[in-house]
């Protein structure tokens, strides 16, 4: 979880701008806010970025055809009280540990690579101007 003083949709903003930066593919994207608004019902922010690329997907379902379903790995940005918003995340080595036995070191390999360019997704997406 990384707490910033961006608003929730800069914050949103700068996200989809660091994902498409390490070419990485936005997948999926849902907001319960979102939803809630469209009843007319105001919520705090949220929203939900599935991340992942094509030559990944293939890779990982190589190792493990069961970790399959944790792709996209996701990202959560989170609208707080005073305004702000943060970001959170678990790390793909977290994500796919579950899968280890089946994977081994292509799987372990993989999402330690992915651990890397999640970092960076996240140190872009977050950092002060």
């Amino acid at each position: 979880m990384i707490d910033t003083r961006y608003s929730f949709s800069a914050l949103v903003d700068r996200l989809e701008t660091a994902v498409k930066d390490q070419h990485m593919g936005l997948v999926t994207s849902a907001s319960a806010s979102e939803g809630a608004k469209a009843a007319g019902i105001q919520i705090a922010g949220n929203r939900i970025v599935g991340v992942f690329r094509n030559d990944f997907a293939r890779r990982m379902l190589d190792a493990s055809v069961a970790a399959g379903i944790e792709a996209p790995i996701r990202f959560y940005v989170t609208e707080n009280p005073d305004g702000t918003a943060t970001l959170s995340y678990k790390k793909p080595t977290t994500v796919f540990a579950p899968y280890a036995d089946e994977g081994k070191d292509a799987l372990k390999g993989l999402a330690a690579e992915l651990d890397g360019i999640f970092a960076k997704i996240a140190a872009a997406a977050t950092k002060e101007k």
